[in-house]
């Protein structure tokens, strides 16, 4: 399984990340396709899903 980063850590290495549930276990609503999949650089910070305001798990793309 691959590792799972949560909105708020630091990036461990940059690449290209996809949105893997909401922190609360959900998967609805949807992310938007601008936010289910984003590029992130080593060191800048995993966001929330900014179009329903809810923190997330990301993984490596």
């Amino acid at each position: 399984m691959a590792e799972r980063y949560k909105t708020g850590q630091e990036c461990p290495k940059t690449g290209t990340y996809a949105f893997d549930g909401y922190l609360d276990g959900t998967w609805t609503p949807a992310p938007t396709a601008n936010e289910s999949r984003i590029p992130l650089s080593k060191g800048e910070t995993f966001p929330p899903i900014r179009s329903q305001d809810k923190g997330c798990w990301w993984k490596i793309a």
